[in-house]
């Protein structure tokens, strides 16, 4: 994964915009950030719900997800983009996305028919 491929899954989400957090490339819903690419161009910044759930996915994922002690205490995590994979971002982009987006995209979101599988060819 590298940033364009992160930024091509989450312009996927409605009303997202490309733009500037803390002098670095992010994403943004209505003005608000959800993600964006440290400084290091290596690692992301999600936002979570909680600092437990940061607790958790370094527990569980150490090789993907990790924390400086700027953020210990703060619901975020850092993941480190050579080691993500799309099904992952796509899944941590949404839920960061649901923190910051209005309730009314959210349920514009929710109530969008889910998407077909892609078909292999022989």
């Amino acid at each position: 994964m590298n940033w364009e491929q992160l930024c091509k899954l989450g312009l996927a989400l409605p009303e997202v915009v490309e733009d500037v957090w803390f002098r670095t490339p992010a994403l943004k819903v209505r003005g608000k950030a959800f993600v964006r690419l440290k400084e290091d161009g290596e690692s992301v910044v999600f936002l979570l719900e909680s600092v437990d759930e940061q607790e958790f996915l370094i527990e569980a994922r150490p090789d993907i997800y990790f924390i400086t002690d700027h953020y210990r205490g703060y619901p975020a995590v850092l993941a480190r983009l050579r080691a993500l994979r799309a099904p992952e971002c796509r899944m941590r982009l949404e839920q960061a996305w649901r923190l910051k987006a209005p309730r009314t995209l959210v349920k514009q979101l929710d109530q969008r028919p889910p998407a077909k599988p892609a078909r292999r060819r022989a």
